[in-house]
């Protein structure tokens, strides 16, 4: 089994909590079955605030065309996306479907930004943060120590990069005890889609950390490991074209399957729904 990030007796009990102002969960539309967030990332991570505030459990889910299209034909998938609390819009592709169907406040709230912006904030609120995921375990060590530089103050209070493979039962139990030895108030879901978000699904009623938030390939972004797009193909909903180009061994297939029955599905929802 893989050591810890970090001892977590060290961890700080006192550590400040964030402010407890109110936020109301963000109104959401669906998209093939995926009920999206109408948010910004203001009010995503108030509302992320809020929850911890109240000591309240929930799941947030950074959402890529491919988790809504294998949500269309895997149960666990959809069983797993219906009981997250909260899904975002992550591809800029499931915006510009929420805005065809009338949503003109619609806009993205990409996983990997999500994960910086909450961080930047977290260095102030003292929020503390356990890291579930990554390539290895000295890929995640690579992440936290980058992170803590880029935001200095930030309480990352725990770390495990889990096996390819199912854990044990033993492994399971560890992961529990540790996530909830460390006192999180958020773990960062990074093991890819849809997996994180059925790992977070089943671990969700034993895991005491108020938030579980799955942001995909943000690990592997901001350890430096994969290079993100630039901003105009992102704007422009070709990422897909960019991280192809990276990794075409991984990724081809889940392109060429997913894509074109994304845009004949939604053609479907939205030709239903003129017609409506």
């Amino acid at each position: 089994m893989n050591q810890p990030l970090i001892d977590p007796t060290r961890a700080d009990p006192a550590a400040p909590q964030p402010a407890s102002a109110p936020a109301a969960k963000p109104d959401t539309a669906e998209v093939l079955g995926v009920p999206l967030a109408l948010s910004d990332y203001e009010r995503t991570m108030d509302w992320i605030d809020a929850t911890i505030a109240a000591g309240r459990r929930a799941t947030l889910s950074a959402a890529a065309v491919h988790l809504v299209m294998v949500a269309q034909e895997d149960e666990a998938t959809r069983r797993a996306v219906a009981e997250t609390s909260l899904v975002v819009p992550d591809g800029q592709p499931l915006v510009w479907a929420l805005k065809a169907l009338g949503h003109s406040e619609a806009t993205r709230v990409y996983g990997p930004d999500l994960m910086a912006k909450y961080c930047e904030r977290s260095a102030e609120t003292g929020t503390r943060m356990y890291l579930y995921g990554g390539r290895n375990q000295g890929a995640l060590v690579e992440l936290a120590l980058g992170l803590r530089r880029r935001y200095p103050g930030l309480k990352i209070v725990g770390g495990y990069s889990p096996p390819f493979r199912p854990l044990t039962d033993e492994e399971r139990d560890w992961v529990i005890e540790d996530v909830n030895r460390s006192k999180a108030d958020v773990v960062w879901v990074g093991t890819g889609q849809p997996k994180q978000e059925i790992w977070m699904r089943d671990m969700r009623p034993v895991l005491e950390a108020p938030m579980l938030i799955g942001v995909g390939a943000a690990f592997d972004f901001h350890a430096g490991l994969v290079p993100q797009a630039p901003a105009w193909m992102q704007d422009v909903g070709l990422e897909w074209v960019f991280r192809l180009a990276k990794e075409p061994r991984r990724l081809w297939r889940r392109y060429a399957r997913y894509n074109p029955r994304f845009v004949a599905g939604f053609a479907r929802q939205y030709s239903h729904t003129r017609r409506r």
